[in-house]
């Protein structure tokens, strides 16, 4: 893709590229069951009183970085290149051919994905689309096993650090100069505020809500409203059994046979036809 040094720029600094070759200080894994990591825990709570922490380091390589395998602290994505690259090319063609619609991401963490698409909008000088930004800001639900078994077990709601405000990400809208009048949220379980969102067709609509129970909300509500031509993607096909498990069986319910296309080793997409 012919992307502009702009385009380029902004890709590098959303995922903290430019700083892959420095090192990161970690709180200790407070997930982690293993016995030596409960007695740094418990080591870490008398520092804490001292308004100290105990901290692993943490190095990346390039490989991770561009397959979004890393989980770099200070960028606003950890998506990665691939996936990113994969927006633009979904941009570009939606643009050659002329596909109606507005673009969305439902599970957006610190807005990384959709200040890339509001930005691509902006670089081309096109006004007449709004990209839409679909969250809780309160992280993710409690799985619902009951009626969603396949996100039984699912621990992605204990993690504080997937609740980002909307407050923050507002502020990291701002801070690329791209919170405007063509950026709209939607605050809210995907269940309650997307079967009544005021869109009308969308051209992008791009899936990271990690869960069965988000990615089927997300699909039943929006995928319907998706123009032909345009791209629908699923960040976490190979992430999250339940998001793939979830896709399979809306694509098969609704006999959608389009080819499912490999972005990396955790996102794919296809194209409707």
């Amino acid at each position: 893709m012919n992307s502009s040094p702009y385009i380029d720029l902004l890709k590098k600094v959303l995922i903290d590229y430019h700083r892959i070759n420095q090192f990161e200080y970690r709180p200790i894994d407070r997930y982690n069951k293993n016995w030596k990591f409960k007695i740094l825990r418990f080591i870490d709570s008398f520092f804490r009183k001292k308004n100290h922490i105990l901290c692993s380091i943490v190095r990346f390589n390039e490989e991770d970085r561009l397959n979004g395998k890393d989980w770099p602290m200070y960028a606003d994505s950890m998506i990665g290149m691939r996936r990113l690259d994969n927006i633009e090319y979904c941009f570009r063609k939606v643009i050659e051919n002329n596909i109606t619609g507005d673009f969305i991401e439902t599970g957006v963490w610190r807005g990384g994905a959709t200040i890339f698409m509001r930005a691509l909008l902006k670089d081309s000088n096109i006004t007449n689309k709004i990209v839409w930004v679909a969250d809780s800001f309160e992280g993710l639900p409690k799985p619902n096993e009951k009626e969603y078994p396949s996100d039984k077990g699912d621990v992605h709601h204990t993690k504080d650090e997937l609740a980002i405000s909307i407050e923050t990400v507002k502020g990291n809208f701002a801070k690329y100069n791209l919170l405007d009048e063509n950026v709209k949220f939607l605050k809210g379980w995907f269940k309650d505020t997307l079967p009544k969102a005021p869109i009308e067709k969308l051209a992008i609509l791009r899936l990271d809500g990690d869960m069965y129970e988000s990615t089927m909300d997300t699909l039943v509500s929006l995928y319907p409203k998706l123009s032909k031509g345009g791209y629908v993607i699923i960040d976490d096909w190979g992430a999250v059994k339940g998001c793939k498990q979830a896709t399979l069986d809306y694509r098969q319910k609704n006999n959608i046979t389009e080819e499912i296309i490999t972005i990396d080793w955790s996102s794919v997409y296809w194209k409707k036809e």
